[in-house]
């Protein structure tokens, strides 16, 4: 059976994550992921690389939790420009969309991966390697998705998260247009379903 963690070892270990993230981020701002050791991230942040070890496992998996870290933040933003359209969901979806494009486009680490040759060996963990990132991502949409409409088809709602974080994600790591029209562009291509999907009708 796991061992309950008690609401003082949650926080140290939020801490302690916090910690190493910022570290890592402080390392990226200088250099590519690929001369990035543990050991440099663990000095960074003041622990041991065993503690480091610990808690992530190895360094591809540490990668994988930096990266979602960094986009909860968009996540957070996101879910909130959803739930502020209840009343419209292809407006949530234009919402949400340039809001992430938006917010991405004008983040530093963003700015790195993009700058990556294919050598830095960061970009991977959002391209091809990216399902991990997907899951989380399509999960943190699907259940803001089903709590502003509770009554659509869960296969629906899944699919149509799925599609719109795998979008976001390309649309972020080979941009084309600017945020608004290419946020205008994919709610309008999608509208059909998204009206199927959430239970309306177009006007």
């Amino acid at each position: 059976m796991a061992t309950q963690r008690t609401p003082y070892q949650e926080a140290a270990r939020e801490l302690l994550r916090n910690t190493v993230f910022d570290a890592a981020r402080d390392q990226l701002s200088g250099r590519p992921w690929s001369e990035i050791t543990m050991a440099d991230i663990a000095s960074g942040a003041g622990v041991s690389r065993q503690t480091l070890y610990n808690e992530f496992g190895n360094r591809n998996e540490f990668g994988f939790a930096f990266v979602i870290h960094e986009a909860e933040r968009f996540m957070d933003d996101v879910e909130k420009a959803v739930l502020e359209h209840r009343d419209d969901p292809r407006a949530a979806v234009l919402a949400a969309l340039e809001h992430f494009l938006s917010a991405a486009g004008g983040d530093p680490l963003i700015r790195i991966l993009l700058s990556d040759d294919g050598t830095g060996g960061m970009l991977p963990f959002v391209t091809t390697q990216g399902l991990p990132i997907v899951q989380w991502a399509t999960s943190r949409l699907t259940s803001v998705i089903e709590e502003g409409w509770p009554e659509a088809p869960s296969d629906d709602v899944k699919t149509l998260s799925e599609t719109l974080v795998r979008l976001g994600i390309s649309y972020v790591t080979t941009p084309g247009g600017s945020a608004e029209d290419t946020a205008q562009a994919v709610a309008g291509l999608m509208g059909p379903f998204i009206d199927k999907a959430l239970g309306t009708s177009a006007d």
